[in-house]
């Protein structure tokens, strides 16, 4: 499910299995991303196992499209995928696979993968399912790439040979029929979500570590099977990750590498380095990044603005946003037992962080938050305290939910939400809880970062 850049026998960076001419910069050609995930959520409330899309202009921060619904649906086999994974093929359009496994049954043995063709990611034909073993065993997470040595395409999962996980390859030109299976690497312990990408000459695969859930770093001067060695310590954030899934900025010379915890919680985590050579990543704190809602396992390709630009008009926007803490970026604003409060993502109900900002009530130049999982009610303060009630029409209620979206007091790149009838208090958390107190320039610098917020989706 991840983007590969590989590189070809005469030098030039393959990206997402297109060539890109030496000395010819990404930006140049690429202008954006786009996504590929199914959903969970700590309940399984939001679980569904179609093939959802987002999109992105930086890489970072993601808007979920079809409004978190799937694009497309498996019919055959489990009828559910999970590790979806998108690949730009030679000759134009795209390629999309996916494990067949419908939910959480990790003794279901599928020798199959799901492929879908797609001109533009805006519509999917084709479909069909793809034979990669005749094992007693899984196919998961298959990624792909083009190996010009064979002048094919190199499709690799994991899969139970010896004991344990290991990544297995088979060769494709129509992923339609491939060659036999052979394992590709093998570490000697379970090894699933190998991800590849080719800086100055040298191929790199980062992998998930199964018996310890952190990702590791090999690299080969060559695409063979067997010839890939450890060059890294296991990296994690401090809790079990997996889906290692390697992104070049479009703009500048730097890597993010994204990881997603295994359990359904669905937190995805991500690090930067300018220097995949050197192996030292940089976990990024929760405020530069947002990953769409209830999303698992990321792949991600990187797409040209006009692919952007009709993705987002073919699928849309989400009719509702979410609201991120500035000073707690793990945290977002929601209601709860009719309380406004921000908790940490991931959380059920989850529908309890989505609002449509519509104009405001008492001034339509500001906005009021109505909840999307009750959209008679408002975010409102009563005695400075926020909370959720129903929508009773008066003079008051109309101002007590009304706000002016104003330069963010720590960020300026963020929100600041300003109270309509009480102009010197604005829109803040305090021990998680929001309310609305007096800031001013002159307050304190956790006041103001209580009081700055990211509006997204």
């Amino acid at each position: 499910m991840k983007r590969r850049t590989l590189l070809s026998a005469a030098g030039a960076a393959v990206v997402g299995g297109a060539l890109a001419r030496p000395g010819t910069s990404m930006a140049a050609t690429y202008g954006g991303y786009a996504m590929a995930y199914f959903t969970e959520s700590p309940t399984m409330a939001a679980a569904n196992y179609g093939l959802h899309l987002a999109v992105s202009a930086d890489g970072l921060n993601w808007t979920p499209l079809n409004q978190n619904n799937p694009v497309a649906t498996p019919t055959l086999g489990s009828r559910g995928l999970r590790d979806p994974f998108i690949l730009r093929k030679q000759s134009g359009g795209f390629v999309v696979l996916a494990t067949d496994l419908n939910g959480t049954d990790w003794n279901y043995q599928s020798q199959y993968i799901h492929v879908w063709d797609s001109t533009d990611l805006r519509t999917f034909t084709g479909y069909r399912l793809l034979k990669v073993h005749s094992l007693a065993t899984h196919a998961w997470a298959p990624e792909a790439y083009w190996d010009p040595g064979r002048g094919q395409y190199a499709v690799v999962y994991s899969a139970v040979t010896g004991g344990h996980n290991v990544l297995m390859v088979n060769y494709t030109s129509d992923f339609v029929t491939a060659s036999a299976p052979q394992t590709f690497f093998d570490p000697g312990y379970d090894a699933i979500d190998g991800d590849f990408v080719s800086v100055g000459g040298v191929n790199y695969m980062y992998f998930k570590n199964n018996t310890n859930s952190t990702l590791l770093g090999t690299r080969s001067t060559s695409l063979n099977p067997g010839s890939f060695s450890q060059y890294t310590s296991g990296i994690g954030p401090g809790r079990g990750v997996e889906a290692p899934q390697i992104v070049k900025s479009n703009t500048a010379d730097t890597w993010f590498m994204w990881g997603d915890t295994w359990s359904p919680n669905g937190r995805f985590f991500c690090w930067q380095t300018s220097n995949v050579a050197g192996g030292a990543w940089s976990l990024l704190n929760d405020r530069a990044y947002t990953q769409p809602l209830n999303s698992k396992h990321p792949g991600i390709t990187p797409i040209t603005a006009t692919e952007l630009a009709n993705l987002t008009a073919k699928w849309g926007a989400p009719a509702w946003n979410r609201v991120k803490s500035y000073n707690f970026p793990d945290r977002y604003v929601r209601h709860a037992n009719g309380v406004g409060r921000i908790d940490a993502y991931p959380f059920d109900p989850y529908q309890d962080q989505l609002w449509t900002l519509v104009p405001g009530l008492a001034d339509s130049s500001g906005v009021s938050f109505r909840s999307v999982n009750y959209p008679d009610r408002y975010l409102r303060h009563w005695n400075y305290a926020l909370q959720l009630a129903v929508n009773d029409g008066t003079t008051t209620f109309k101002a007590d939910a009304t706000f002016s979206k104003v330069a963010g007091f720590a960020d300026a790149s963020w929100t600041s939400f300003r109270s309509y009838n009480f102009p010197d208090r604005y829109l803040r958390h305090s021990n998680y809880v929001l309310r609305i107190d007096p800031i001013t320039s002159g307050s304190s610098t956790t006041d103001k970062q209580d009081a700055t917020f990211r509006i997204g989706a």
